[in-house]
């Protein structure tokens, strides 16, 4: 199949499952030819969704899976990419629909989840949307420890990522950085307008921020992990501790502002606007490393923390080429991958040797096994919705 016929039908809204019934017939790309004998070289098709930084590292491990890796001459991938708040159908809802239509011979080969959408996918449907991973193919994931949320033999974690506290070293002395939640609440008492979290609809680090806040209010630790709607019961603690901490927020003239992105908050802390605030090891890191964001600006952990993850990448089971799935998989976790992975977008690496670090050494120090996971799956849209009528609307 064409991909910019594909990506118009992505962008104009329409479900994947019938353009896809007839689409997993022929994956024969080209030939390539070595020793006078002719060889056919099979598509896989590669499946993200994600920010604008996801796409481009998505391009880069995809470009040098067709140079340099070792399937050069017996897989070719091409990177079907869907921008993350563009509309439509999101990629969960199109693995699903696939799905439930019975489809058995997809342009789905392998697709990037991360633990909401995995979460979204098998509380629609049930494991059997996911291919068993056949690990012989995939031997440079031995040794990788890291789980995922669900679905274990089903989904290969590749690379973590997590919230961390970012602060300005200049203007928040080292014994004064906060350890716990506790004194991180102290501290944005202490400084009034100096904190900031985006509005967590907008991105990652201000939804982490949101959530922790909430079910810290939760004895049970696995609410962070169901999707069941009787955790909303439970809400009202946490939303009551934000509306207690919304007068101390960053404030543009005489309101308080909840910044749009993760890149929001950012901007604020370079520029000198705020003191501190959650956001994406990654992000800081590899804005740092680029420059445009100060060396002064660095990160650290609290207790409890905010969430972190393990992206994990599945083969499903509709898929029209699964050997070449494994494949690709099997290529992201060579130090090859790993490095641009960590290089461009400042992702903790899941294997570590032979990955060049440089630049990014604070990733080390970053425990993918001891994340605070979370994964609500539908819940999340009910939560970011209470929170706009309750806390986005405060004076």
């Amino acid at each position: 199949m064409n991909t910019k016929r594909l990506f118009a039908i992505l962008t104009a809204s329409a479900l994947l499952v019938g353009t896809l019934a007839g689409c997993g017939g022929s994956k024969d790309a080209s030939t390539s030819e070595s020793g006078g004998e002719t060889g056919t070289v099979k598509d896989v098709q590669v499946w993200a969704t994600g920010s604008d930084n996801v796409r481009q590292t998505f391009e880069k491990l995809v470009s040098d899976f067709n140079a340099n890796s070792e399937y050069v001459g017996t897989y070719e991938a091409k990177l079907n990419f869907i921008l993350s708040g563009t509309g439509g159908g999101t990629l969960a809802d199109q693995l699903v629909a696939a799905y439930k239509a019975g489809q058995t011979d997809t342009e789905f080969d392998v697709v990037d989840l991360g633990d909401d959408d995995l979460t979204k996918i098998l509380s629609l449907t049930d494991e059997g949307i996911l291919q068993e991973l056949d690990m012989s193919k995939i031997p440079n994931a031995e040794g990788v420890t890291a789980e995922p949320v669900a679905a274990k033999g089903k989904i290969q974690p590749y690379r973590g990522t997590t919230v961390i506290l970012a602060y300005n070293s200049e203007t928040v002395p080292e014994d004064e950085v906060p350890t716990t939640m506790d004194e991180l609440v102290e501290w944005i008492k202490a400084h009034p307008g100096r904190f900031a979290y985006n509005t967590p609809g907008t991105g990652g680090a201000g939804d982490s921020f949101v959530r922790t806040s909430i079910y810290n209010f939760i004895d049970d630790e696995s609410a962070l992990m169901s999707n069941d709607p009787k955790w909303m019961e439970q809400w009202d603690e946490g939303f009551a501790f934000l509306k207690e901490l919304h007068p101390y927020m960053y404030k543009s003239g005489s309101s308080v502002v909840y910044p749009n992105k993760n890149q929001g908050t950012l901007d604020l802390l370079t520029q000198g606007e705020i003191d501190m605030c959650p956001n994406w090891a990654d992000m800081v890191l590899s804005q740092r490393k680029a420059g445009t964001v100060p060396e002064k600006i660095k990160i650290t952990t609290i207790e409890p923390s905010f969430t972190g993850s393990v992206q994990g990448i599945t083969v499903p089971s509709y898929s029209g080429n699964k050997e070449g799935g494994f494949a690709f998989i099997d290529y992201l976790l060579s130090p090859e991958a790993q490095t641009i992975l960590v290089q461009d977008m400042a992702a903790i690496p899941l294997v570590t040797e032979g990955v060049d670090l440089t630049g990014a050494e604070e990733l080390m120090s970053m425990d993918v096994s001891n994340f605070r996971t979370q994964a609500l799956g539908d819940l999340v849209t009910d939560l970011n919705a209470r929170w706009d009528e309750e806390i986005g609307t405060l004076g």
